[in-house]
């Protein structure tokens, strides 16, 4: 008889070797289950890449035409405040598409330079890629990393490249440390340009190198009928009239001694560009001043309206920096310039007569708007009287001078009652380096100055314990008076919160509020403490002091 386990091992045997079968099948089944999916994950990755550029093709900057994205580029690329010179290369780094675009518009490649930080193969790919627009070219070389005959061979490289396109040139700037080195470039200027408008030549040792004081020769041939901005400094072009007529802006300095231009000169470029709208002159050795005698002796019928008088009725800038007072005041003696509005005199010792001849052409229209004076002397009344006359006047700018001392800001302050404001559009002052100002006479001109309600500043607050004494009421006649009146000393220590404690004018005249100070400057004015500023900034939008560090580097007020 067989036993049980004997009955069981058959069907055990079986049940093995059927296992044992089915495994390579189960392992081939699994294989291919895993062959399907990779093959299902491929396609589905392929899918969603086209899904993916189906839907950025679809995006309004990828439906873009090529001609409005070239344009878009165009003005991050050029009409931008400052130059980014990386702008260009971080468009061409988006796509390959955004590379093609920028690479097939001449106008982005339009401005060719060539200094130390630009290659010649650099400028070189631009004057190819930029085909046949007009080009705004750039040699700056400067003289802090002169490299002696390398920077010269350089220059004179860039130059036989760049000649050829002459006829394309929509402006010029051309900066070298020395005079060899500026007539070895413009010697290759002899092509005509049609097409320019900006030349500037800036030589930095100005004071060397005499031996190429006569041009090389006549630039671009004469014919720049465009030309409309130049800027020579220390260039040397003989004072050829033609060269510089018919200009809207012209900027002159660096010539010193027998090179510096005379009254003369000036007057005749004057009168060869009656649409100047600014100029500059700057860093020149003055005049003689017998030269000047001839100017100030011409007889004339009318003082303010010469025969002689040259009229410049676009002129709306000019800037006097170290040009000489004798040069400077001739030449407005003998100009009308109704339409100025921006004067800066800086470093001219007593602008005094020049006051003068603004006060002269205020008589008939004089929209002054912006009054710099820098490291001049003038005769304070004759100032302020100037002032009283040019109501249009903005922004005032007083840097270095000690004329200016206390006596002005009152003539600022409340006038009388037969008086009217003087500046009332006034809203910038700087008194940047004015030592002699007084605390006294700065808070009564801000305080003058607020609106009627004193609340009427955004978020005034002025604590109890800043109660200072309101202002004695000034005017143009209390700048003769050495002392206060007993009557202003008593209204100086009225209790004062803010409020100008100064008289209404006339009632038969117009009563005009003028307008509320919104910024001050008082850098370098180191009689002014920090308590002092503090009150300022409750009543004065902007407020501008110095900050010095101490030993530690903490920041306290000077």
């Amino acid at each position: 008889m067989y036993s049980s386990s004997n009955l069981r091992s058959p069907h055990r045997g079986r049940g093995a070797s059927v296992a044992d079968a089915s495994i390579p099948d189960l392992r081939e089944a699994l294989s291919s289950l895993e062959s399907k999916m990779a093959t299902l994950m491929s396609e589905r990755e392929r899918l969603e890449s086209r899904l993916e550029q189906a839907v950025r093709l679809q995006a309004p900057v990828q439906r873009l035409p090529n001609e409005l994205l070239a344009a878009i580029f165009a003005i991050g690329v050029l009409e931008m405040e400052e130059e980014d010179p990386l702008m260009l290369s971080n468009l061409m780094l988006v796509c390959k598409y955004w590379s093609e675009v920028a690479t097939s518009t001449p106008v982005l490649w339009s401005r060719v330079s060539v200094s130390n930080h630009d290659s010649l193969e650099k400028a070189q790919r631009r004057l190819s890629r930029s085909k046949s627009v007009p080009l705004d070219v750039c040699i700056n070389f400067s003289p802090q990393m002169e490299n002696g005959g390398a920077t010269t061979e350089t220059i004179i490289h860039a130059m036989d490249m760049l000649w050829p396109s002459i006829w394309r040139w929509r402006s010029f700037r051309l900066s070298v440390p020395n005079r060899p080195q500026a007539h070895a470039a413009l010697s290759r200027c002899r092509e005509k340009a049609p097409l320019l408008e900006v030349l500037q030549i800036r030589v930095f040792h100005s004071m060397q190198d005499d031996q190429y004081s006569t041009p090389p020769l006549p630039l671009f041939d004469g014919h720049m009928p465009r030309l409309s901005v130049c800027a020579f400094n220390s260039f040397n072009f003989g004072w050829d009239v033609s060269v510089i007529s018919g200009l809207r802006v012209l900027e002159l300095g660096g010539y010193w001694n027998a090179f510096s231009p005379s009254v003369t000169v000036i007057l005749d470029v004057l009168r060869a560009c009656p649409a100047l709208e600014e100029l500059s002159l700057r860093n020149m050795s003055d005049v003689d001043p017998e030269s000047c005698l001839m100017y100030d002796h011409e007889p004339h019928h009318d003082k303010r309206y010469p025969s002689h008088i040259i009229h410049l009725p676009r002129l709306t800038k000019a800037t006097f920096y170290y040009a000489g007072i004798q040069r400077t005041r001739t030449i407005l003696s003998q100009v009308s310039f109704p339409a100025l509005e921006n004067v800066e005199l800086c470093y001219m010792d007593n602008v005094t007569p020049v006051l003068h001849h603004l006060k002269r052409q205020s008589l008939t229209s004089l929209p002054l708007r912006h009054l710099r004076i820098e490291a001049s002397f003038f005769n304070e009344p004759e100032f302020v009287k100037l002032l009283s006359r040019i109501p249009s006047l903005t922004t005032l700018e007083l840097v270095d001078v000690e004329d200016a001392s206390s006596n002005l800001l009152k003539g600022l302050s409340a006038p009388s009652v037969t008086q009217s404001w003087i500046c009332p559009k006034l809203e910038t002052l700087s008194l940047d380096g004015c030592t002699t100002l007084d605390w006294d006479a700065l808070r009564s001109f801000v305080e003058s100055r607020l609106p009627a309600h004193a609340r009427a500043y955004p978020r005034q607050v002025v604590p109890p314990m800043i109660s200072l004494p309101a202002p004695a009421s000034y005017s143009v006649l209390s700048l003769r008076q050495p002392h206060p009146s007993p009557s202003s000393l008593a209204i100086a220590h009225l209790p004062s919160h803010g409020r100008s404690q100064s008289a209404p004018p006339n009632t038969s005249v117009p009563f005009v509020w003028p307008q509320r100070l919104k910024s001050i400057d008082l850098t370098r004015c180191h009689q002014i403490s920090k308590e002092m500023v503090q009150w300022l900034r409750l009543y004065v939008a902007e407020v501008k002091y110095d900050v010095v560090r101490g030993p530690w580097r903490e920041t306290s007020f000077s």
